[in-house]
């Protein structure tokens, strides 16, 4: 009888070898998003060009709290790696912990953003550079807090032990989401913080 209630809590292993059908799904994701992610930087270098105000009109951006969340989401791509690699060596405690700690990093990032959106000495109307500014980093926030939201769902699917050595797609599939975010974050942060300084 015991045996019976423990196999139906358990999780199905799947398609064991294969790529499941969820991830393929966040892959068409990332592709889409990448896309539109890509629309919006090309317009920022297509009316940079265009405008003839200096480029970004109020200076040249500080690098060093844009630099430090960089650091901040890379160090928190490497922990869900981390938790996934943990999880297949059966660590699970430290999985658990890579997961938390991902976690605290994603929302150090956001924590970081909003107070540099607080200092700034523009805004989204103020003109072409605020509009663009505001959208571009606003469009990667958004994708942020999603993927907070599926790292928060992961740490806690982790803790109740739904996840073992042969079932963690999951924890694939939410990462590949994050790994996207952070990746995304490299070309927004070149384009808005370091490509003003070569013009």
């Amino acid at each position: 009888m015991s045996e019976a209630i423990q196999s139906a809590q358990a999780l199905p292993v799947g398609s064991e070898g294969k790529r499941s059908g969820g991830w393929w799904g966040v892959l068409a994701l990332i592709v889409t998003e990448g896309s539109l992610f890509g629309y919006l930087l090309f317009t920022y270098f297509y009316l940079a060009a265009q405008s003839e105000q200096h480029w970004p009109p109020d200076g040249l951006p500080v690098l060093l709290m844009p630099g430090l969340n960089t650091l901040i989401l890379l160090a928190s791509s490497g922990f869900v790696w981390a938790c996934e690699r943990c999880i297949q060596r059966r660590l699970m405690r430290w999985s658990l912990a890579s997961m938390a700690l991902a976690l605290m990093l994603g929302i150090g990032f956001v924590v970081i953003q909003l107070n540099e959106w607080n200092k700034l000495t523009y805004d989204m109307t103020s003109n072409l550079y605020g509009s663009l500014y505001f959208t571009i980093t606003g469009f990667h926030m958004l994708h942020v807090i999603v993927g907070l939201i599926i790292l928060m769902v992961l740490l806690l699917w982790l803790a109740l032990g739904y996840f073992d050595d042969r079932r963690y797609a999951a924890v694939t599939i939410g990462g590949l989401y994050w790994h996207f975010v952070d990746a995304v974050w490299l070309f927004v942060f070149t384009t808005l913080y370091l490509t003003p300084y070569l013009y």
